[in-house]
């Protein structure tokens, strides 16, 4: 079916225009748009050069993806998530060419449905302004960026606010402000209170220090007698424009020298100057060994915890098991050859008895995980299989032991979208446990990744972003037999697909990688082309995607604080080890970042990065090309696995010392 796809896409538009009666393929709505979670009905007629549809013509539909959503062969169409769904309609014509069409139909957020409103002041000053700002979401926590805000005050004699939400203190009183779109209304109570200023201070008051130190400023207001006039929300400025200071008073640098910052009370206002040297965390690297493979397109690594042996998994079906008791001469010793046409992932548990790797593309169609004991760790014993209900194929696996719980593997299943958890405490009998989707429409569905931490499980969704589930922890009352859902977080994918797409090819990806740790969440996007390489087979793909930092202080409220971007390349899988977080990029290679300290805004700005390295080789698969996988670190070495080159082992050099 792809063959025959390709070669309807190579057909000369002209050519199928001028074969048989039928001249083109109408369509209504000319121009479809739906809503993630709804359907449309597409009607098509093959007509002739007059427009007249001509008799007897059937056209099918075809088309759709797991990520906006599917299309069935007679035109109900389904929305997945916001984004463009590619679809081709085909007109059979008996005896000649069939006619084809592309279509682009787009699936747009559902309806408004929260707004959440920063800053959320309790009391202003009369004659003092504060720019409110909003976020809406829809009922599936997808964001909403085109909606316009109407703003209303229940008291315009006490604080009125204007269409662009700009917030003034008129008069002493109460008043509430609405926000409201569509069905969608936020409120807000204010306090305005008329006062004789007296002074105003600003804390810390002129200090001093690195590019991406956070630096938390409070603004105290004290009227003429005195007395401290509690609750009040100052608007922020700073200067110049190479940082920023947040609704919350949190200022970040980017550059060294020297900012200004002032908090705002209308009429009054108080200022400080704060002075920003370089971050200075550039380190140098050492290669320390490597292992080229170009017969196979790696994929996962996976060091043994207490072995010194590494599991690299390929794109060919073999999970290589590699000494690395000398890791300047990392070296082949086995391998595992699966019935797969790809196997993705491979980890152990904590304690390195069971090793569980996935298969895609089996030769029999059972795909599933296969599950192998280590007695001998250089030479994994297969002991079980789990391959029903999934079928289908599983891209990743995480293998995790509770206490209370025992040995369980969290799954993906391609094409269902679920989380599988299968419980490995007798690895020769793995059986399932239980399983959890995202509560939606199956169109877009898709978990891509996962990691288990203390009881919760956080889940790479694509579409649907961040997913927190309770496997254990408690806070929800979940366990391995009945996860829960614990909290969820959603940017906007479609517009990072659309900037990639904009390169000249479709692409597929969204929200791959997420990492815990202390109060953030590390996500990172992988987008990806699809179909054939213009540049060829020797050239490699293009990625795309960032990295977002999610502060999960109160789960409940998660919410993006920083960023991490790249010239080129995307993130796919990362590390975090002490301060450090560790990063496989793609067309970028490795990258290692220092998230030391509170992290605000744009990380890369503020000259985080501390060392970047192509971990190539002149034999690779595709030679002298990074297209980085990931990376484990341990002992201080960093073990970086790259799809078109297989291993390498890099060690960051100590910061030199500093010479009085």
């Amino acid at each position: 079916m792809r063959l025959f796809l390709l070669a309807l896409a190579a057909t000369p538009t002209l050519l199928l225009a001028q074969a048989g009666p039928v001249a083109r393929i109408t369509l209504a709505p000319e121009v479809p748009i739906l809503a993630s979670g709804e359907t449309l009905q597409l009607k098509a007629i093959a007509v002739d050069s007059s427009g007249q549809a001509v008799p007897g013509v059937t056209v099918r539909f075809q088309g759709g993806s797991v990520f906006e959503g599917a299309v069935d062969q007679n035109g109900l169409v389904t929305g997945g998530a916001p984004g463009v769904l590619h679809l081709t309609l085909t007109a059979l014509v008996t005896g000649g060419r069939p006619i084809v069409r592309r279509v682009d139909v787009t699936v747009t957020p559902g309806p408004a449905a929260t707004i959440t409103i920063d800053p959320l002041p309790a009391k202003l000053l009369a004659g003092q302004d504060i720019q409110l700002r909003t976020r809406v979401l829809s009922r599936s926590n997808e964001p909403r960026l085109n909606d316009v805000i109407t703003w209303s005050s229940s008291a315009p004699r006490v604080g009125r606010v204007s269409a662009s939400g700009m917030l003034t203190g008129v008069g002493a009183g109460r008043t509430t402000i609405s926000a409201t779109t569509g069905q969608a209304t936020q409120q807000l109570t204010i306090d305005v209170v008329s006062a004789n200023i007296g002074s105003i201070t600003i804390a810390p008051s002129t200090p001093q220090a690195r590019t991406g130190d956070v630096v938390r400023f409070t603004a105290s207001v004290k009227d003429a007698g005195g007395r401290v006039i509690d609750g009040l929300t100052p608007t922020w400025l700073m200067a110049p424009g190479n940082g920023q200071v947040d609704t919350d008073g949190a200022f970040v640098g980017y550059q060294p020298g020297s900012y200004t910052v002032t908090a705002s009370f209308g009429q009054r206002s108080v200022t400080t100057t704060t002075t920003l040297v370089p971050r200075d965390v550039r380190r140098a690297t050492a290669t320390v060994g490597g292992l080229p493979i170009a017969a196979h397109t790696s994929a996962e690594l996976w060091l043994h915890p207490k072995q010194p042996v590494a599991y690299l998994s390929t794109f060919d079906g073999i999970v290589y098991t590699i000494d690395i008791k000398d890791p300047a001469k990392p070296a082949i010793v086995d391998s595992i050859v699966a019935d797969a046409r790809l196997v993705n992932d491979v980890m152990t548990d904590e304690a390195g008895t069971i090793l569980v790797h996935t298969r895609q593309g089996a030769s029999d169609r059972r795909n599933g995980i296969a599950v192998y004991t280590l007695e001998d760790p250089f030479r994994p014993k297969l002991v079980g299989q789990f391959v029903d209900p999934v079928t289908s194929g599983v891209h990743s696996a995480y293998v995790h032991t509770q206490a209370k719980y025992g040995t369980f593997a969290y799954i993906t299943s391609d094409f269902q979208g679920r989380i599988y958890i299968v419980d490995l405490n007798d690895p020769a009998k793995p059986k399932q446990a239980s399983f959890w989707q995202v509560p939606r429409t199956d169109g877009g569905r898709y978990v891509h990744d996962m990691e288990v931490r203390d009881g919760l499980l956080y889940a790479s969704a694509l579409n649907d972003g961040l997913v927190v589930l309770d496997v254990g922890n408690g806070i929800k009352g979940g366990s391995p037999t009945n996860p829960v859902l614990v909290t969820q977080f959603k940017y906007d994918m479609a517009s990072l697909r659309g900037a990639a797409a904009a390169a000249g090819r479709p692409v597929i990806g969204g929200t791959h990688t997420a990492w815990r740790h202390k109060n953030y969440v590390f996500v990172g996007d992988e987008i990806l082309p699809q179909g054939p390489n213009r540049a060829g087979a020797d050239v490699p793909d293009r990625a795309w995607g960032g990295l977002h930092v999610i502060d999960i202080s109160d789960l409940t409220k998660p919410k993006e604080v920083a960023w991490y971007d790249l010239d080129v390349g995307g993130t796919h899988n990362f590390w975090v080890a002490g301060d450090t977080l560790y990063m496989g990029a793609f067309n970028a290679g490795f990258r290692a970042i220092d998230i030391s300290g509170e992290l605000r805004g744009d990380l890369k700005a503020q000259q985080r990065e501390m060392a970047h390295v192509d971990p190539v080789f002149p034999n690779g698969k595709v030679p002298n090309s990074a297209f980085t996988w990931g990376v484990i670190v341990r002992d201080g070495l960093a073990y970086i696995n790259d799809m078109n080159n297989g291993l390498t082992i890099v060690r960051l050099q100590p910061r030199p010392a500093v010479v009085p």
